[in-house]
């Protein structure tokens, strides 16, 4: 058994997705347009891109793909990309968070240490089991939460995660 296997993976998930969640309801859809600098990705492509960040894992790993040598990945990025061009409204985007998050996690309570622990192969002939590779999902998907949280300054919004921060502290401070 895992000390780290598929409950874990499904709940951590699904605290990052609800942390996203709450950033993308905070920034007002006004802004949803806005990108930090020319060339780089505007709010809702950020998150169109966080919503469909679980596809590359429910490629390969519900099919069990040993390999990735041959594996089209710039077709597959190439599709993705063009999600993040299509308009959508910030209800659109939220539900759409929820929904890939809620089915990317749904399919990992499903997933065995077994599954978990088997090795796949990267096109450069390393490899990385599937656990490693999943938590990859997680990883992206906070980096670019906190592409966003940056962004939230930037347009005067005070991200939660420091509002609670700073509630608790206040909180301490009058006990």
């Amino acid at each position: 058994m895992l000390p780290y296997g598929a409950t874990e993976l499904a709940s951590a998930h699904r605290t990052v997705r609800n942390n996203t969640i709450q950033i993308a309801t905070d920034i007002p859809e006004d802004k949803y347009d806005y990108s930090a600098a020319p060339g780089t990705k505007t709010v809702r492509q950020i998150l169109t891109h966080i919503a469909f960040g679980s596809e590359f894992a429910l490629a390969v790993h519900p099919a069990h793909l040993t390999t990735l040598v041959g594996f089209n990945f710039p077709q597959f990025i190439g599709a993705i990309m063009a999600e993040e061009q299509k308009p959508r409204s910030k209800a659109e985007l939220l539900d759409l968070l929820r929904s890939r998050g809620d089915a990317f996690a749904s399919w990992l309570e499903g997933v065995d240490d077994a599954t978990l622990s088997e090795k796949v192969t990267m096109n450069d002939g390393t490899s990385r089991s599937r656990l490693e590779m999943i938590m990859g999902v997680k990883e992206h998907e906070m980096h670019h939460r906190g592409q966003l949280m940056l962004v939230e300054r930037m347009l005067g919004v005070v991200p939660h995660l420091t509002r609670q921060m700073q509630e608790r502290m206040a909180a301490a401070a009058r006990a």
